[in-house]
C-alpha cells in the first residue's frame, strides 16, 4: 500500500535524526572515556550510528526532492526541524549516565530494527538488515555495562539508579504513536511504535533486574521531540557545536 510521501520522509527523518544526535553525544566521549577499552567502544558505537545517519538522511534527501543531500539535512536545519528522541539529546552527565541512555536507547533500536527488516519499502527493509546487526551488538554491549555497574560497587549502584531515574521518563516518547505511525503500519512500511512496548519493558526489565536496579514508578513522559514542538535547550546548544564548521565555512569541500 501507498504512503504520501511526507509521512515516509518524516519516518525517515526521524530515524536519522534521532542516530545522528546520539552518535554526536557518544563522540563526545572520545578521549574522556574512564578506560581505553570503553573509549575505543564508545567511539566505535558513535561511528555506527553516524553510519546509519548516513543511510536513513539520504534516502529521505531523496523522498523529499528539494536538491539537499544528507549532509544538508544534518547540517543546515535548526532546532524545531529535527525530529530525534528527546533522549538522545540530553547532555552526557556522567559515565553511568551516558551508559544507561545507551542502553534505554539500544533496547529499543534492537526491538525495533528486525520489525523493519520486513518493511514494505525495499530501502528501508535494506537499511535496517545492516542496522540491525550492529544494534544487536550494541545493547548487549550497554546491558552488560548496566549490570555490571548497577551491580557493583555501592558508589556504582547509586549512580546507575540515579541515571535510570533521571532517564526514565523519556522512554514514553519511543512508543507515542500518532497519525504518521498509523499511516505507516497500515502500509506495511514500519510497526505501531506502541506494538513495540511490551517487548521492550520485558527486556529491559531482566536486565535492570540483574543489574538490581528499580525502576521508577513516575508515569511522566517527555513529550515533543518527533514532532519538533518542544525540543530540550539542550539540541541547541548541540547544534552549535555539530552545525559549526560548516555554518563558518557554508558548502566548503575537502
Amino acid at each position: 500500500m501507498a504512503v504520501e510521501k511526507t509521512y515516509l520522509a518524516e519516518f525517515l527523518l526521524r530515524m536519522g535524526d534521532t542516530t545522528l544526535i546520539l552518535g554526536h553525544r557518544t563522540s563526545e566521549w572520545c578521549g574522556h572515556a574512564p578506560v581505553l577499552e570503553e573509549d575505543i567502544a564508545l567511539a566505535n558505537t558513535a561511528l555506527d550510528l553516524i553510519g546509519q545517519t548516513q543511510l536513513w538522511l539520504g534516502y529521505a534527501a531523496e523522498v523529499i526532492g528539494d536538491g539537499k543531500s544528507a549532509d544538508d539535512l544534518a547540517f543546515l536545519r535548526d532546532a524545531w526541524d529535527f525530529r530525534n528522541l528527546l533522549l538522545v539529546e540530553l547532555p552526557n552527565g556522567d559515565f553511568g549516565q551516558t551508559i544507561m541512555r545507551q542502553f534505554l536507547f539500544d533496547a529499543y533500536h534492537s526491538i525495533l530494527l528486525p520489525r523493519l527488516v520486513s518493511s514494505g519499502d525495499l530501502r528501508i527493509s535494506e537499511i535496517a538488515e545492516k542496522a540491525s546487526k550492529e544494534a544487536a551488538y550494541h545493547v548487549e554491549r550497554s546491558a552488560d555495562t548496566v549490570v555490571g555497574l548497577g551491580d557493583g560497587t555501592e558508589e556504582s549502584h547509586n549512580r546507575m539508579q540515579t541515571a535510570l531515574n533521571r532517564l526514565w521518563p523519556y522512554v514514553g516518547e519511543m512508543f507515542d504513536s500518532d497519525d504518521i505511525d498509523a499511516a505507516l503500519a497500515q502500509a506495511g512500511i514500519a510497526p505501531d511504535p506502541a506494538s513495540l512496548r511490551a517487548e521492550y519493558d520485558a527486556l529491559v526489565g531482566q536486565v535492570l533486574g540483574k543489574a538490581t536496579l528499580t525502576i521508577p514508578h513516575s508515569s511522566f513522559a517527555h513529550k515533543g521531540g518527533r514532532t519538533g514542538q518542544t525540543h530540550t535547550e539542550h539540541l541547541g546548544h548541540l547544534l552549535t557545536q555539530m552545525q559549526w564548521l560548516q555554518r563558518a565555512y557554508p558548502g566548503a569541500t575537502w
